[in-house]
């Protein structure tokens, strides 16, 4: 039987395949719409929308960032399954498919600029004040980082797991001492594609 982690790492690759598969669907790439991986997305969310509580908090906060994630693309390939059936869009192909597309990225970091960071899918939000101590904390915030890392198809690099608590300790440690602060937020957030660690005085 699957672990968890191994579920959502599917729910992952079946949500990106389903965009890929519905791509294909309205360029007339294939003639039906992908409802086995859509049954098997609804499956899973189904199941861990009911069994929240089983999940730890690294694991909540991916699921929530892949279900809303899911649940965005399915609004838009309904209204476009509709207009389909309406006749009110065409088979597209070549330059025409790219165009489209390169829209509808557009229109999607335009809106989720306008959201609110702490309230986007893209955003992760943690205060240290003792990160030596704060080990949940800072696991929180490594996952966080790395998850939106690896949705965005960027590579960590050298940022291995001792490597990034180090940095957030001497990090909250250097902006307590030069700002003269007890408290320092750490925000994960997509900008335009690339993910950014900012660290924030708080007080």
């Amino acid at each position: 039987m699957p672990t968890i982690d191994e579920e959502l790492a599917q729910l992952e690759r079946d949500i990106r395949q389903l965009k890929i598969e519905y791509d294909m669907y309205f360029g007339g790439g294939r003639k039906r719409p992908p409802t086995e991986i859509e049954w098997r997305i609804e499956l899973i969310v189904k199941r861990y929308s009911e069994r929240g509580g089983d999940l730890k908090y690294t694991q909540r906060f991916r699921f929530s960032n892949l279900s809303q994630t899911y649940a965005k693309y399915k609004e838009v390939f309904r209204k476009r399954v509709a207009q389909r059936e309406e006749g009110k869009i065409e088979r597209h192909f070549g330059a025409a498919a790219k165009a489209i597309e390169a829209e509808r990225a557009r229109a999607q970091a335009t809106n989720e600029a306008a959201a609110s960071p702490a309230a986007g899918p893209k955003a992760f939000r943690v205060v240290c004040t003792a990160p030596e101590q704060e080990v949940e904390k800072v696991e929180q915030l490594y996952e966080a980082f790395a998850n939106a890392k690896r949705d965005a198809g960027e590579d960590m690099g050298k940022m291995t797991r001792s490597a990034f608590n180090e940095f957030v300790r001497k990090k909250t440690k250097d902006l307590q001492k030069q700002k003269n602060c007890r408290e320092v937020e750490y925000v994960v957030e997509t900008v335009d594609g690339q993910v950014k660690l900012k660290a924030l005085v708080k007080s």
